[in-house]
């Protein structure tokens, strides 16, 4: 896969996968909320997310994970997928995209 190839998978991972996982409690999605800290495709299909949740005690984490990593996995291109579940930074609501803040009337 090629730069450009990579490119586009990586906004396909964003759109079709990571915009279409949504927190329960908050009915916002996981990207736009600001809980993926950081996407990573390989030109070989293989991607990486780190992630966070709004609360470590979160009682639907493996779910949330488990479902980042199967609507990732399902999409062409895609060879591997590991998802990693991080604290660190804690998340905060200043992490959030206009398109959140806006949907929850923050703005």
């Amino acid at each position: 896969m090629d730069a450009t190839e990579t490119s586009a998978l990586r906004d396909k991972i964003i759109a079709e996968a990571l915009r279409t996982v949504y927190d329960p409690e908050i009915l916002v999605n996981i990207y736009d909320l600001g809980l993926v800290y950081e996407l990573e495709v390989e030109p070989s299909g293989e991607v990486a997310v780190k992630m966070t949740l709004t609360a470590p005690a979160c009682p639907v984490a493996a779910m949330l994970v488990a479902e980042v990593e199967g609507k990732i996995r399902r999409l062409p291109g895609v060879q591997d997928v590991k998802v990693e579940l991080v604290w660190e930074p804690p998340w905060e609501m200043s992490r959030m995209s206009e398109a959140a803040k806006l949907q929850l009337g923050m703005l």
